[in-house]
């Protein structure tokens, strides 16, 4: 998808009098997982932006590495190897809000700017860049309410346990549980954001659970969760989806089938991009608030088909982020 559309008052906001030479910096991705579509797409972003501007003679380096086990200590580790091979600027996508804080504050003290996204760390001196997380998980449940108004059994699928991402949307979830209270939980797995994960785990829970009409999800796991109600010969729940070019695809055909409606939501894994061009814009002594903000991307019924035609295959539906686009996230938080 093309880059977001700023208006020029914000852009020209931003574009304040460059303080700092960044074609010698080197910046350096830290990333706890890389087992699902949204991952890799967030890498391709990453990919896609560094090569650009290093190719540019924007920065010196921008190199991602990812850790092999999804460990808060690992990552940790990482990060400090970071701090003693000379990088200016760590970009975070952690595997833990607090774990990482020590190497955060250690990468900070040396010198180093810190921008975290996605996964976001909770060290005063880092930079965030996330959706509203909870906000995510609430309004599954509201457009559940306007879909199925005497409500019903829900079936809860999470993401990776412990990580920020997944406790924040799971909260948001139950906040719209007590707000829409015909519904109910009936049950919870964690899929991993992962298809095959959900699938095999909806799976194993099936036999136990009572009729639901809805499944609340996270990302990676609409389709999956298909497959195992397919599988089991039980009728399809209203789904929501999370962008997956696989899920998105499942839903157009449904669609065409028997009329099959429902919503689709999730950080858009271009937000790498953004977290790139924000930790540029430091380095270059801009001054950037601590926390920013970016919608999450919402594809309905009337907007599937041009999403799910700009998705490449096995991968999901993004925003990349220019220079310019960063620059008006910046002026937009002042």
């Amino acid at each position: 998808m093309k880059s977001l559309l700023l208006s020029a008052a914000a852009i020209a906001m931003a574009t304040t009098a460059v303080h700092a030479d960044t074609s010698g910096k080197r910046i350096a991705l830290s990333n706890n997982y890389a087992g699902n579509s949204w991952r890799q797409a967030m890498l391709h972003s990453w990919e896609d932006v560094a090569e650009t501007a290093v190719a540019a003679g924007t920065v010196a380096a921008a190199d991602a590495f990812t850790t092999s086990e999804n460990q808060a200590t690992e990552q940790a580790a990482q990060i400090q190897n970071m701090i003693l091979q000379g990088y200016d600027a760590i970009v975070v996508n952690a595997a833990s809000p607090t774990a990482l804080n020590g190497a955060v504050k250690e990468a900070c003290d040396a010198g180093l700017v810190v921008v975290s996204f996605d996964g976001i760390v909770t060290e005063p001196c880092a930079w965030r860049i996330a959706v509203d997380f909870q906000e995510m998980g609430r309004l599954q449940v509201e457009y559940l309410a306007g879909r199925i108004p005497d409500g019903g059994k829900l079936l809860e699928i999470r993401g990776l346990a412990g990580v920020f991402v997944d406790d924040e949307i799971s909260a948001g979830i139950h906040k719209g549980i007590e707000e829409f209270p015909q519904f109910e939980i009936a049950g919870a797995v964690h899929g991993d954001w992962a298809q095959d994960v959900a699938q095999k785990a909806v799976a194993g829970l099936l036999p136990s659970l009572p009729d639901v009409v809805g499944v609340v999800t996270q990302g990676g796991d609409g389709y999956g969760a298909a497959q195992a109600f397919k599988a089991a010969g039980r009728d399809t729940p209203l789904i929501v989806l999370g962008n997956r070019q696989d899920e998105m695809a499942w839903w157009s055909e449904q669609h065409a089938d028997n009329g099959y409606e429902t919503m689709s939501l999730s950080i858009a894994p271009g937000v790498a991009s953004l977290s790139f061009w924000v930790a540029q814009q430091i380095l270059d002594g801009a001054e950037v608030p601590k926390d920013l903000s970016v919608p999450f991307l919402k594809v309905t019924q009337d907007t599937l088909d041009t999403t799910l035609e700009g998705t490449p295959e096995g991968s999901v539906a993004t925003i990349d982020y220019s220079l310019d686009d960063a620059k008006g996230v910046i002026a937009g938080a002042m």
